[in-house]
């Protein structure tokens, strides 16, 4: 009888501790040598207001084109790269073009020019165009200063980071804060975009490949990535250190009873 309750006792405890976990992403990919199928989902994001812009213009005529590069000068702070891997912390500041509430950059020669709701292939291009009304064959090269999301919740270093390339998929962004811990729950990470004046948020599913085709996959500007915590952890911060305290001594109590009884 003692054994039974003992046993009893212990099986309680271990269930309510545990809780089984799918923590593997893409787990319905089938097992198979190779995996592969047409990227669909990639879309170059747009510029939006406050996005901090590198524009450099060269040509055959080094004299003219340097009257197209003298950017605003921006402070460290506008650009300062949040990443724990690579900070930039009292950096020498880099000249920049910030997009303003309207949508528009002061460009030398040209003046205000309308590049809010543009990609940066089509800002290349309007710029082109209009430079060439001064100088012979000019070459724009467009480039993001700031571009930046962020990695909160069930992750290991949520962080705000500034990344060197606009290709950045929600995996990597996770590996960048370390992946999610223990108790982040995979299948439902929460992306908040604001795009156009319109902020959007989708929940996705990161043990179904299929994520693999959402919009969301690939990150933009300023997306936050938020991992949900699971029931496990929300127990744990909702039980203060006493009331765990009370709880062990509960149990010691009734095995010690048992035993003495049985």
């Amino acid at each position: 009888m003692k054994i039974n309750i003992l046993y009893l006792l212990s099986m309680l405890l271990t269930f309510a501790s545990c809780s089984h976990r799918n923590l593997a992403y893409f787990s319905d990919l089938e097992e198979q040598a190779m995996y592969q199928e047409k990227i669909v989902n990639e879309i170059e994001p747009k510029i939006q207001p406050y996005d901090l812009l590198s524009i450099t213009v060269t040509s055959l005529n080094p004299e003219a084109s340097a009257l197209f590069n003298t950017g605003t000068i921006s402070t460290v702070s506008s650009i300062t790269n949040f990443s724990t891997t690579n900070s930039s912390i009292g950096a020498v500041a880099r000249e920049g073009y910030l997009v303003d509430q309207e949508g528009n950059i002061k460009f030398p020669v040209l003046g205000k020019v309308k590049v809010a709701g543009l990609t940066k292939t089509q800002v290349t291009d309007k710029l082109e165009k209009l430079v060439q009304e001064h100088l012979k064959e000019p070459i724009i090269n467009v480039r993001y200063l700031n571009y930046k999301i962020t990695v909160v919740g069930e992750v290991n270093r949520p962080a705000t980071f500034t990344t060197p390339s606009e290709r950045i998929n929600i995996i990597e962004a996770l590996g960048m804060a370390g992946d999610m811990t223990p108790y982040g729950k995979r299948e439902n990470v929460l992306v908040i975009r604001e795009e156009e004046g319109v902020r959007k948020m989708a929940r996705l599913n990161l043990n179904n490949k299929e994520i693999l085709n959402s919009p969301y996959f690939y990150l933009q500007q300023n997306d936050v990535v938020y991992v949900e915590p699971d029931r496990m952890r929300q127990v744990q911060a909702s039980t203060n250190t006493r009331t765990l305290s009370i709880i062990a001594s509960v149990t010691s109590l009734l095995i010690v009873i048992a035993t003495r009884i049985f």
